[in-house]
């Protein structure tokens, strides 16, 4: 399985949207500075992740998440300005 992940930046509020096999463990090095692009925001929070079967999959779905139209969607449902 594959996982699409939503992540909250606890210091500032930014959004991260990634994919992933492991979202336990990728949350685990997002926290611990182990990804460079959120290292500067820890700690992270996960808000919300979608299954998929393929990695193919999941990957579409996290570039379709990043489009604007879709930044839109989640500032509203999160109440925050997403930053990627």
């Amino acid at each position: 399985m594959y996982f699409v992940y939503i992540l909250r930046s606890l210091k500032n509020y930014y959004i991260y949207i990634g994919s992933t096999e492991d979202v336990c463990n990728r949350l685990n090095l997002h926290n611990r500075g182990r990804v460079k692009s959120t290292k500067a925001y820890r700690p992270w929070q996960l808000l919300e992740k979608q299954e998929f079967n393929t990695r193919s999959e999941a990957v579409k779905r996290e570039r379709f998440l990043k489009t604007h139209q879709q930044k839109e969607i989640l500032k509203k449902k999160y109440g925050q300005v997403a930053k990627w």
